[in-house]
């Protein structure tokens, strides 16, 4: 349920167009990505082929992972894979501008469910301190709760083995995710302490 103050941006599902709906509602704007954009990425990425393969041969979007990075990158921004064998608590949450989920999919024609497995675009972002997930397949913005409650979702989300998970920062920052080093417990660093008498 949204907190009547709070306005959010959720662009809803067209064609195969998840990736820019994914980006658009992460950006929380209509205007940061076009689809127009998202092809001419397709075609720089590989220009010399008559099948795209960074698309849907029919032009109606199911982009790959390489346009939507692409796409960040011409924003200035970085989309980095998330290791699910990682615990998402390592996540610096305060150094990430959002997340982008890529999960199995259901596909229908109508009314008719399609024995197909497709690939869907969904991205999580933080609004006034609370995440939510916007997925253009939801009738509304899914709050997901505070960073405990995120961190939980990843970790139902994750074990799921399909499921697959960017985290989406500004520039080039590698800082978004704590360091296995860092990460030593209080029994280590007493032992450590013992060594140096």
């Amino acid at each position: 349920m949204l907190p009547e103050s709070t306005s959010i941006y959720h662009e809803k599902q067209s064609k195969e167009l998840c990736a820019l709906h994914a980006l658009n509602n992460l950006f929380q704007s209509k205007e940061a990505f076009k689809q127009m954009e998202l092809d001419a990425i397709c075609f720089s990425l590989s220009p010399n082929n008559y099948i795209n393969p960074h698309r849907s041969i029919l032009g109606i979007g199911n982009y790959d992972v390489n346009v939507l990075i692409a796409a960040l990158q011409n924003k200035g921004y970085s989309a980095f894979w998330f290791d699910k064998r990682k615990d998402p608590k390592m996540l610096k949450l305060d150094k990430i501008f959002g997340f982008v989920m890529n999960i199995p999919s259901e596909c229908r024609l109508g009314f008719l469910w399609l024995p197909l497995k497709r690939r869907h675009w969904i991205s999580i972002k933080n609004i006034n301190g609370i995440y939510y997930n916007l997925d253009s397949k939801l009738p509304k913005p899914s709050q997901i709760g505070n960073e405990e409650e995120l961190y939980n979702y990843f970790r139902n989300q994750l074990h799921i083995n399909d499921n697959q998970l960017f985290v989406v920062v500004t520039g080039d920052n590698y800082n978004w995710i704590a360091s296995e080093d860092n990460s030593t417990s209080a029994d280590q660093q007493q032992i450590q302490t013992l060594d140096k008498r």
